[in-house]
């Protein structure tokens, strides 16, 4: 059990919560930890790490926000980065160009150009799932490992231009990168004995003789080459687009698939409707949020909520328990495509909002538009599987029965 008790700093003015919020029991359910934290306080002190949180909706919206003063120069995890910095990792003003070609490669008008070839892809991967089962029959399949960790590890990767050698290296690779957010525990400690050979590989995949000639990766080399970006920074960006690109949208859609499930009677909402089709993946992500925490480190004292941080203190945005605040959305633990999830904190917020979140809901609109005339029904075959990591909430398995119309 957890204890709540008065950080020794500050007067005793903030809460202190014995949790560790890295803990296997907690990742495997982080909802009553996240409520604690919610309730103890608008900044509660995590003992275990020396560490402060947030989790109400609010007070994360005004904490993203305050970049100045809630920085991620210093690195987004947990303790200092020991690797290159990427555009996640850079503050205003030097962040201000990078995101600006991104931005631009991954806009809304440049994805649209790439939904017919992204509508043949998950058109082609449904098809292949659903072969030789009849109207009317049913089917069982992994939600997560047939579809979830199928279709972003291909679509990213082509899009960029990298080529399709390694690629089974992508998801492992994305995986410690993550886990390197949190504490130095066993899930950081099984990934170190390949990280260097993973990013030796993402590396090399990210330089421009290794690139196709066409894609995101070119795209951002071709910045570079026009002054907008350094040099140095082009295989940065091309890098990041993998490792916060692919993982993350992996599980946002294996979530959307459990959530749908797990709440049969939204999918008949959505086949009644598909013009719900972006709402049902945002209300997903708010459900159940691929990206569940980052830090920030303040570079100066800061209130938030009216408790005081001292400077140089590591801060845990907990995005996840902003997502299910009471204080914000009516009945939070409810997965209803009848709420307007716009406002969820999956993507970020303010400067450092998510530049690839056009290309995931590219591919979940995508997937949805393939599954929703061909499927009936969405159960849950069997119990799912999580995968632990320290940054994201994973998945091992979602076993589906699907019911073909």
């Amino acid at each position: 059990m957890s204890t709540v008790t008065k950080c020794p700093v500050n007067h005793g003015t903030i809460p202190v919560l014995d949790d560790d919020p890295f803990s296997p029991e907690i990742l495997d359910n982080p909802l009553p930890f996240q409520e604690r934290l919610r309730e103890a306080g608008p900044v509660v002190f995590l003992s275990k790490y020396n560490a402060y949180a947030i989790g109400r909706y609010e007070d994360l919206l005004a904490a993203v926000a305050n970049w100045q003063q809630l920085t991620s120069g210093s690195g987004v995890g947990l303790n200092e980065p020991w690797r290159a910095r990427g555009l996640l990792q850079m503050d205003p003003p030097e962040h201000d160009a990078p995101r600006e070609v991104l931005q631009e490669i991954l806009s809304s008008r440049a994805l649209r150009a790439m939904k017919d070839n992204c509508m043949a892809r998950a058109g082609s991967l449904i098809d292949g799932l659903l072969e030789g089962t009849a109207s009317g029959g049913q089917i069982e399949i992994d939600g997560h490992g047939q579809i979830g960790s199928v279709f972003p590890v291909n679509f990213f990767p082509d899009a960029s231009g990298i080529d399709e050698e390694g690629r089974e290296n992508l998801v492992p690779y994305a995986d410690h990168v993550f886990n390197a957010l949190g504490p130095r525990n066993d899930l950081v400690k099984q990934g170190e004995c390949k990280a260097a050979e993973y990013a030796e590989w993402a590396t090399a995949k990210c330089q421009r003789d290794a690139l196709k000639p066409e894609g995101f990766g070119a795209d951002v080399w071709a910045a570079a080459d026009r002054g907008d970006i350094l040099h140095e920074h082009a295989p940065l960006l091309t890098r990041s687009l993998l490792s916060a690109g692919v993982d993350t949208t992996v599980y946002g859609i294996s979530g959307m698939l459990y959530a749908f499930a797990s709440n049969p009677e939204q999918w008949e909402t959505l086949r009644r409707n598909p013009g719900l089709g972006r709402v049902a993946f945002d209300e997903s992500l708010r459900w159940e949020s691929p990206v569940q925490q980052i830090f920030r480190k303040t570079s100066s004292e800061v209130t938030i909520g009216g408790s005081t941080i001292p400077e140089g203190s590591r801060v845990m945005m907990c995005f996840a328990g902003g997502n299910r605040d009471p204080r914000r959305w009516e009945n939070p633990d409810k997965f209803d495509l009848s709420r307007d999830p716009s406002g969820h904190l999956s993507f970020g917020m303010g400067v450092h909002q998510c530049v690839g979140q056009h290309a995931a809901r590219l591919q979940a609109a995508s997937l949805l538009e393939q599954l929703v005339p061909r499927i009936k029904s969405i159960e849950l075959a069997s119990p799912i599987e999580r995968h632990h990591n320290n940054t994201l909430r994973g998945w091992d398995s979602v076993p589906l029965r699907l019911t073909l119309a």
